[in-house]
């Protein structure tokens, strides 16, 4: 199972330098879990930087894998993980669904690269 972070699905909608890291997890839809608060930041994000139909576009895609609500459970994990890790709630909570559901969470946020279960790419930026 896998996991695709917030940043991982932005840079594969916007076809950023490390998208191609992010293209087989995304494409194996079978195996692809999504979390509820990847879609609001996913679409949040559109909306700001791109507009409505490009946020909608991106929701309606990333709603090819297995949505995962947050729920009791993952709330508790998320809660105990930030306060080990002093991750912010949604980063933790992206973290937390990919632990109890055995996924291993693709990113390119530096403040995963030293977790357990996680695929870490260096963000690059344009120069």
């Amino acid at each position: 199972m896998n996991v695709v972070d917030s940043s991982g699905w932005i840079e594969y909608f916007i076809e950023g330098q490390n998208a191609g890291f992010f293209v087989p997890p995304i494409q194996n839809v079978a195996q692809l879990i999504i979390p509820t608060i990847c879609i609001y930041e996913v679409f949040k994000r559109m909306l700001i930087e791109r507009d409505e139909d490009s946020a909608l576009l991106a929701a309606g895609l990333m709603a090819h894998g297995r949505e995962v609500e947050l729920d009791r459970k993952i709330a508790i994990e998320a809660a105990q993980i930030s306060r080990e890790t002093k991750l912010a709630m949604a980063d933790s909570i992206i973290l937390a669904t990919a632990h109890l559901n055995n996924a291993t969470l693709w990113t390119q946020d530096e403040h995963f690269k030293d977790f357990d279960g996680v695929e870490y790419i260096e963000k690059k930026y344009l120069k």
